[in-house]
């Protein structure tokens, strides 16, 4: 095997170059499988996880932490947040299964089994979503540029020039593992929490309690939904599939993939929580953030708390968190787009061969730039937002991939057993009911008590 294989090095033209960087990166894995190397196999085949979760700790999560921890403490949303980074796995574990059994991405796979009509919702929800979210990525980018001093239009340009260059690599293995170099950054948040000097006696009760709870009221409804929406989004299953797809994950690769999954959701997880701690600090010091205009407010008013140090480590945080998603989330629209129009859809595609592909990254990215730089927009009530209406989005994309992951037809042995339908189905209706209480609690505001 491994010699036929080895043969694509000098393969003909009747391979395609797309086919022939898959193969070699097949090769790699089939040597790492046969030789025994188990943690070479594991880096091989990480990479989808590990970006969809660092990817989802983008700019609006992170100014959602960092609202909740400086709004109400470490108390309730501590063990919240766990919990959100629990349920993102169980999704996204499905989409990983999804994937690795029918080697097709989101978008492909629900206009084939469902029709047009799902299949073009489908795309509303996420080209709805990504736009807006894109844009706040910018937002992130922009705070971190205005707290170094940057004028807006040189931060908003170069990281959109930077998001840009990245697709130039032509290699989806090349994209994947400047990518993950650059996501490591969200680790960031980490030491900046320590110069918080957080009681860490506090926290394991918190995690354990769930307590101090704070009064249900609608600013506390509307950061249940953001936290939801910071982890658990529709852009996310759309970028998993067709990255598993694109990076030729199968079924003999799943372990690995559940492993890189679980891993990126509890790095993931350890930095959201740090954000939520290192912000805390802002709510034991009577900290009013209601009146803050963007993320760069939150490092200036911790810089008294954490020290010039972890101010400067918080606002780099941010940069990252808004960068990396702006890379992850351009390119599953551009997944999506491509599959539903029947064109070219990989990192291992030349720009001629993937004109719509790599066109529709660099336009969404162009596009949202240049909202951002628009005068006197409202860039934290934008930001908290995006993460609410995540969460309003959240259902279909949920139900979807359920009936995919059901569907024995495509999936096999690899679809959904009892527990995992009893996990989807609690999720999903979890989602819901959150999604119309907030719908009721706007319609009726009395209903609490206001």
């Amino acid at each position: 095997m491994l010699e036929s294989a080895a043969s694509l090095e000098t393969a003909d033209e009747s391979f395609s170059a797309e086919d022939r960087a898959r193969a070699l990166d097949r090769l790699q894995v089939a040597r790492a499988r046969t030789e025994g190397r188990r943690l070479r196999l594991l880096w091989l085949l990480a990479g989808p996880g590990l970006l969809v979760m660092l990817g989802e700790n983008d700019g609006p999560s992170m100014v959602s932490y960092a609202t909740t921890g400086a709004s109400y403490g470490i108390g309730f949303f501590a063990p919240f947040i766990v919990l959100t980074f629990a349920i993102a796995y169980v999704v996204q574990e499905m989409t990983v299964r999804v994937g690795a059994a029918t080697h097709r991405g989101h978008a492909e796979l629900i206009f084939q089994r469902f029709g047009p009509f799902w299949g073009y919702l489908a795309m509303a929800d996420l080209a709805f979503g990504n736009v807006l979210t894109l844009v706040t990525e910018f937002i992130a980018i922009q705070a971190a540029g205005l707290y170094f001093g940057l004028p807006s239009w040189v931060s908003i340009s170069f990281a959109a020039a930077l998001v840009t260059a990245m697709l130039a690599t032509r290699r989806y293995a090349t994209w994947e593992r400047t990518l993950m170099i650059l996501a490591a950054g969200n680790l960031l948040f980490i030491p900046a929490a320590l110069f918080a000097h957080p009681n860490a006696a506090a926290l394991v009760r918190s995690l354990a309690t769930w307590s101090p709870a704070p009064r249900f009221d609608h600013g506390f409804l509307i950061l249940i939904l953001a936290n939801i929406g910071a982890t658990v989004t529709p852009w996310m299953i759309f970028f998993q599939q067709s990255a598993v797809a694109d990076k030729g994950l199968t079924r003999a690769d799943l372990r690995q993939g559940r492993i890189d999954t679980a891993l990126g959701a509890f790095v993931a997880a350890a930095a959201a929580l740090a954000t939520l701690v290192a912000c805390a600090t802002l709510f034991d010091h009577h900290v009013d953030v209601s009146r803050f205009a963007n993320g760069a407010d939150f490092a200036t008013a911790l810089r008294p708390y954490l020290g010039g140090a972890g101010a400067t480590l918080f606002a780099l945080g941010m940069a990252e968190a808004g960068l990396v998603a702006a890379m992850t989330i351009s390119t599953s629209s551009s997944y999506a787009l491509a599959e539903t129009l029947s064109a070219g859809h990989s990192m291992n595609l030349d720009f001629s061969s993937g004109r719509l592909f790599y066109g529709a990254a660099i336009g969404s990215t162009a596009v949202a730039a240049g909202i951002v730089l628009i005068p006197h927009a409202p860039l934290l009530a934008m930001t908290i937002t995006v993460n609410v209406i995540a969460t309003l989005l959240m259902a279909p994309a949920l139900m979807l991939l359920l009936l995919l992951a059901n569907d024995r037809e495509i999936m096999g042995d690899l679809a959904n057993g009892p527990v995992a339908n009893l996990a989807g189905g609690v999720i999903i209706v979890a989602v819901s009911l959150v999604g119309a209480f907030y719908g009721l609690v706007t319609i009726f505001p009395n209903i609490l008590g206001r």
